[in-house]
């Protein structure tokens, strides 16, 4: 079966481009709105509408299969690549990818991947935005599934040589700033790893010692205990501090690991896991001290785990970033990686060499991409699978659970 076309259109993700540069500088919030100028190239304000590209192909049979460009919600941070709004890159995708695919059989996954995710631009000579090449490769999954009448989940472990899931992946849910009331809804609704909380600004969310994290761990355990839904109810908390430690303690990782520990403590009898202790600035340094904090927990006993984010972006960082135990678990931040074929070989890498893999990604992404993640969850078997987009808790919760349970349905009748 062929491709005939490549058709674009521009779409809105399920969140915002959040400028992180000028946010950790102090911008204040004003509703939805941030206050301030923005300090990342690209940005004309500090939060601003989140845009994707769906890229659509037209196969012979009428079918059309169907993926969507988009990029995190702290686009040209951490490393990463610039913003991405849809009138600067649809021109791009109509005139430099859709060539690689109209006209074409459709062949493997991994073959047809592999066109524009190891190719470079024409008009660049380097890598597509990562963006671009997250969506294209969804669109071949798509097209692969449909040409041969089998889930996308059934296509990756047939190249990949996996197992789809017995049962359905741990659904880690984020609540944005509303970390109290969103908290609700995550124990209501049963989620097995919870609440993300957005802790990303010392004095107004971290406290200058920590305090207000403690606090708030205090809180949410508790809560849990009390409104669990049923009696066996025992999810795992997962805070993410935005590298905000590296402020508060002056990036001394040893009492970094002892805040940490203690933060363990107090969320007993849950596990812990703290996401973006630091923030070193730079790829290197940030390896070299997540690897020090765990080696630190390890020594002390220390039974949370800490999480690779910020600098940890492409399948190579997260190789290098195992290699070294930078940390006890690396998010797959799926839109950072480029091609979902990359975000495949991360989790079954992690799994592989003792890092637990989380496939992850940003609230900024759209129904469309988290519906073809769940299907690599189901297909690689991460530890937890995030709960995307939005920062509503509802819709993406439903997304992703809804897509993992159609796949749990009807991966032995297709």
């Amino acid at each position: 079966m062929k491709i005939t076309k490549v058709i674009c259109s521009a779409g809105k993700t399920g969140f915002f481009f959040d400028d992180q540069k000028a946010i950790k500088a102090g911008a204040k919030n004003d509703g939805a709105f941030y206050e301030g100028a923005p300090a990342t190239e690209g940005f004309t304000a500090v939060r601003q509408a989140g845009e994707s590209i769906s890229v659509m192909f037209i196969l012979e049979n009428g079918a059309v299969a169907h993926g969507d460009c988009a990029a995190v919600q702290y686009s040209g941070a951490g490393g990463r690549d610039p913003l991405f709004l849809a009138k600067d890159f649809i021109p791009l995708i109509e005139s430099e990818i859709a060539p690689l695919y109209e006209g074409k059989e459709i062949t493997s996954f991994r073959e047809m991947a592999n066109l524009v995710d190891k190719s470079k631009s024409l008009s660049t000579g380097k890598q597509y935005h990562t963006a671009i090449r997250y969506g294209v490769t969804q669109a071949c999954l798509d097209a692969v599934a449909k040409s041969k009448s089998k889930l996308m989940a059934q296509v990756i472990a047939d190249e990949y040589g996996t197992e789809i899931s017995e049962s359905m992946i741990p659904i880690f849910t984020q609540s944005g700033d509303d970390r109290y009331l969103n908290a609700d809804k995550m124990i209501m609704k049963a989620a097995q790893v919870l609440p993300h909380a957005l802790f990303n600004h010392v004095e107004g969310k971290v406290g200058l010692k920590g305090e207000k994290i403690a606090a708030y761990i205090e809180w949410l355990r508790d809560r849990i205990i009390k409104l669990k839904p049923f009696d066996s109810y025992h999810p795992t908390i997962h805070i993410d501090v935005y590298g905000t430690l590296s402020q508060v303690f002056n990036n001394d990782f040893e009492k970094i690991a002892d805040y940490v520990g203690e933060l363990s403590q107090l969320a007993e009898p849950f596990h812990l896991r703290v996401e973006g202790p630091v923030d070193m600035g730079e790829r290197e340094a940030q390896i070299e001290a997540l690897a020090a904090i765990r080696k630190y927990m390890e020594r002390k006993g220390i039974k949370a785990e800490i999480v690779a984010d910020e600098w940890c972006n492409t399948l190579e960082d997260i190789i290098d970033f195992t290699k070294a135990k930078a940390g006890h678990m690396a998010q797959i931040k799926t839109p950072d990686l480029g091609g979902i074929n990359n975000s495949i070989e991360a989790v079954l890498y992690c799994k592989s060499h003792g890092m637990g893999a989380y496939l992850g990604g940003t609230c900024n992404e759209t129904n469309r991409s988290a519906e073809v993640c769940a299907h690599i969850a189901m297909a690689t078997s991460p530890v937890q699978y995030l709960a995307k987009p939005g920062m509503g808790v509802d819709e993406g919760y439903m997304i992703v659970f809804n897509e993992m349970s159609r796949i749990s349905a009807l991966k032995n009748i297709l």
